[in-house]
């Protein structure tokens, strides 16, 4: 897997979520460095987590359309002497 990259704006943005969430939520007060450092202990260590679960929802929302394109293009064919 590569590694997980983000652009400065969105660094910049997921770093004010923190600083906000430590703020309002824990009653505590975070520096843009440490939350910078939370930032990237959780894309690095936990990161992979979130991403394996998008690709397996990605990949079972492809196989749905697979199926559905299936069964859409078998309802197009038309009645023949000849069975599958």
């Amino acid at each position: 897997m590569a590694e997980i990259r983000f652009s400065e704006d969105e660094k910049a943005q997921i770093v004010r979520r923190i600083r906000l969430y430590f703020d309002q939520e824990l009653r505590q007060e975070i520096g843009r460095f440490d939350a910078e450092f939370l930032l990237d202990f959780f894309s690095n260590e936990v990161g992979g987590y979130f991403y394996n679960r998008g690709l397996s929802d990605a990949q079972a929302v492809l196989s749905n359309k697979i199926d559905e394109l299936g069964e859409a293009i078998y309802q197009l064919e038309k009645p023949t002497e000849f069975r599958k």
